[in-house]
């Protein structure tokens, strides 16, 4: 049997502990420790999965030889806190938005080459089974031509969010999805942006996206509305593909008019035709994602999103800001969104 991986997580906020009771839970991880500035916190997960508690990360690094830590400590010392750990040879799996800027991200992308460990990056959605379906009939043809893809994540206000406004901590959910289910790049970004209710940030976006292969793209993000609503439509010759993240359900509109024929698809006009919702089995994405995390480790290669993923959902995140400041529309070079699976950096502690 495979000895279970030491883990430990960095910041046990809302997120973070999370992380800590996953780590607790699965079979292939120990949560040995974690590590947060606030008693309270550190003293209730601690006690809660018998993890080791330090004030001090840095401590808790040098003491406890472990082979995995996730970080999900405010964005702006994503940064400091991950090259801490892989210069450790620690495999290292950052919270989304994985850096504050292009350049951080670059940064945390050299030391997990230099220090030959494993980078990962939250992007829960991608293990969202409803996202994972969709991508699935997308890629076999199943909606033929698309046309749009549109994405709503809006809600009420989160205090706790100080150093970052909605286009990183939000957006980045969407860019990353968008560009996953197209298979292509986003070349053109127009976007307006408002500050409300955010002491230094935006906390609304609307931007228009056009993608390599034509289709058009929209974002609806904001803090500012009374009800938590996560959903991506996805229309195309054959109907419209709806998922709802929160309940992880997946629903398909059919376009009646749309009809396979012997020459290929012929779609004469646009009507009504059946609505399907497709059976989904419920799962924890934090826990997928975390499995693959340590599969991706001990294997070399899957579906893990990892920093090169990371570090093109802050860039693009950049370009909506660019876009809404200089108030025009932001052409992007070429981009061809990375395959499903890759290899490992082939790290010196691959276990």
């Amino acid at each position: 049997m495979t000895k279970p991986l030491r883990a430990a997580v960095i910041g046990v906020g809302s997120m973070g502990a999370n992380h800590a009771r996953v780590y607790a839970r699965m079979p292939q991880t120990t949560l040995v420790a974690i590590a947060d500035l606030d008693p309270a916190l550190r003293e209730r997960v601690s006690r809660t999965y018998k993890a080791r508690p330090y004030s001090d990360y840095h401590e808790m690094i040098e003491k406890e030889a472990l082979d995995v830590v996730t970080i999900a400590l405010p964005t702006h010392l994503h940064q400091r806190a991950a090259k801490d750990a892989m210069a450790a040879g620690i495999h290292t799996f950052v919270e989304k938005p994985m850096a504050d800027s292009v350049a951080a991200a670059q940064d945390m992308i050299a030391a997990s080459h230099e220090h030959g460990v494993l980078l990962g990056v939250g992007h829960i959605e991608r293990f969202n089974p409803a996202v994972i379906a969709l991508k699935e009939r997308l890629d076999a043809g199943q909606l033929g031509q698309i046309y749009q893809i549109h994405a709503r994540r809006i809600g009420p206000f989160p205090p706790r969010v100080k150093d970052v406004g909605v286009v990183f901590d939000l957006a980045t959910h969407e860019l990353n999805i968008m560009e996953y289910l197209t298979g292509a790049g986003i070349r053109t970004i127009a976007a307006q942006v408002k500050q409300t209710l955010h002491d230094s940030h935006e906390d609304m976006v609307s931007s228009i996206l056009r993608f390599d292969d034509g289709v058009v793209g929209m974002m609806d993000i904001n803090w500012l509305t009374p009800t938590k609503i996560r959903e991506l439509s996805v229309l195309g010759e054959r109907g419209m593909f709806l998922v709802n993240y929160l309940t992880q359900e997946l629903w398909f509109y059919e376009n009646r008019s749309a009809q396979d024929h012997w020459l290929g698809l012929v779609t004469v006009g646009v009507t009504e035709g059946a609505v399907t919702k497709y059976e989904i089995p419920r799962v924890e994405p934090l826990r997928a994602e975390l499995e693959t995390f340590v599969e991706a480790i001990r294997q070399g290669y899957n579906g893990l999103v990892n920093g090169e993923e990371g570090l093109r959902a802050v860039f693009l995140a950049e370009q909506v800001l660019r876009a809404s400041r200089e108030r025009q529309i932001v052409s992007l070079p070429p981009y061809t969104p990375v395959p499903a699976r890759y290899d490992n950096h082939g790290g010196k502690r691959a276990l």
